[in-house]
């Protein structure tokens, strides 16, 4: 099972002020199962290196590490995956290019594009933003925990992870949709807490048995 841990995180150095490896190596400690190593703004060099920092940061724990948008990257660093937008290589490129050990996850924001991942060779689908969210740039309109529900629906058992301002408030109710992870940003560095924290309460509300 990919998902054996519902908190999906995603790296952030300017919300946390730490390194991607730093981030990893915390996130490694809570025991998640994915941990996605997202930047946007370094060089492809600055980003190898970071990269590579952060697949050694978690090396010997069960985590695994997907690097978002770079297939080049994840292959040259030996990371566990990669996940793709709409904008990004397509998926069925990147099986060929990554062989068929190699976890990829594709970003959805529609029922159609929906509809359309299932047909590619993909581990997992992420649908939304569910809510309205501030941590990325010109974000797709916000999609609603009932297009989640018939997302969950039709993947059937391709897993399926939410995204998109979700947080300490809402994250049950993103559970009770049925999905099998929320991807987090701006909720794992939130407050004064720190990020180990956050990951437990967040980790707490979603198992909370009376929700």
């Amino acid at each position: 099972m990919i998902f054996d841990h519902p908190i999906y995180p995603i790296t952030n150095t300017r919300l946390s002020g730490l390194s991607h490896a730093d981030q990893a190596r915390v996130f490694a400690e809570q025991g998640v199962a994915l941990i996605q190593i997202r930047e946007k703004s370094l060089t492809s060099r600055a980003f190898y290196k970071a990269a590579s920092a952060a697949v050694e940061a978690i090396k010997g724990t069960r985590s695994k590490l997907i690097v978002n948008d770079r297939v080049d990257i994840a292959m040259a660093v030996g990371a566990d995956g990669v996940h793709l937008g709409q904008e990004d290589l397509r998926p069925g490129y990147a099986r060929d290019l990554l062989g068929a050990n190699v976890l990829i996850g594709y970003s959805t924001h529609t029922i159609d594009q929906v509809r359309e991942a299932l047909e590619m060779p993909v581990d997992y689908i992420a649908f939304g933003p569910i809510f309205g969210t501030s941590t990325k740039e010109d974000p797709d309109p916000p999609t609603g925990i009932e297009a989640l529900k018939k997302v969950k629906e039709l993947a059937g058992p391709v897993p399926v992870v939410a995204i998109g301002g979700i947080n300490k408030e809402n994250i049950a109710e993103v559970k009770e949709s049925g999905v099998n992870a929320a991807a987090l940003i701006g909720a794992l560095y939130a407050g004064e807490n720190e990020i180990q924290n956050n990951v437990s309460e967040l980790t707490s509300k979603w198992s909370d048995k009376n929700v």
